[in-house]
């Protein structure tokens, strides 16, 4: 009896938690990830962490557990870390596959600073910051209501933000008289105005969508 009860117990210590079952399955669920408690924790680690930490222990006396259930707070953390080394990507491609060589051994060699791809990042964003969060503000009572109309002008709203983002972007690696091929930088433009009409077509609402994850119900 011996070997079975040790193999009983060898099989129920492998059984997965069904904590992280749910917390996985949480991941691909914007509807259940609590958006607004995940920003007010990161806005109070740079202020006040003492009271994020009060509310661990809060955590912990209503749900029995120190770690969060709520996936929120990872995944819009990876977004961030995403946006955040994109000029740092950008640099290094720019770098390493748009860099003219030098045409002899007395020009002096240029690459691209960290810190322009910074800039760059920053001067392009900007625009579609006005577009996404000040206009589509004032808009969304436009934009979340029902029909082919509100669909229209919130995927047309995206589509001139984000081209423009990238239209920007290659303005401004394309100044340095140093890179090559920077057309590359306007090639998700293309990919944005091809998938645009279908989004329309098939009723995709970007506005309802994002609404629904920041204010669900």
């Amino acid at each position: 009896m011996l070997p079975t009860v040790s193999k009983g117990r060898a099989s129920s210590s492998v059984r997965p938690s069904p904590v992280l079952a749910h917390y996985l399955r949480r991941i691909v669920k914007w509807q259940q990830m609590d958006i607004e408690y995940t920003f007010w924790q990161m806005l109070h680690l740079c202020t006040s962490p003492k009271v994020v930490y009060q509310h661990t222990k809060y955590h912990k006396q209503t749900k029995n557990q120190w770690a969060r259930d709520d996936p929120a707070f990872i995944v819009i953390l990876s977004l961030f870390v995403v946006v955040a080394t994109s000029a740092y990507c950008a640099a290094f491609l720019t770098n390493a596959y748009l860099r003219e060589e030098s045409p002899n051994s007395h020009v002096v060699e240029q690459r691209v600073e960290w810190l322009y791809a910074l800039d760059v990042h920053c001067n392009s964003f900007f625009p579609a910051f006005i577009l996404l969060y000040v206009v589509h503000y004032f808009v969304s009572p436009l934009l979340v209501a029902h029909g082919f109309f509100p669909v229209l002008l919130s995927n047309l709203l995206f589509m001139v933000a984000i081209s423009y983002y990238n239209y920007l972007n290659f303005l401004g690696y394309d100044v340095l008289p140093f890179l090559d091929r920077t057309t590359f930088f306007l090639y998700p433009i293309g990919l944005v105005i091809i998938l645009s009409p279908l989004l329309i077509l098939t009723g995709f609402n970007p506005t309802r969508y994002l609404m629904s994850i920041y204010f669900r119900s």
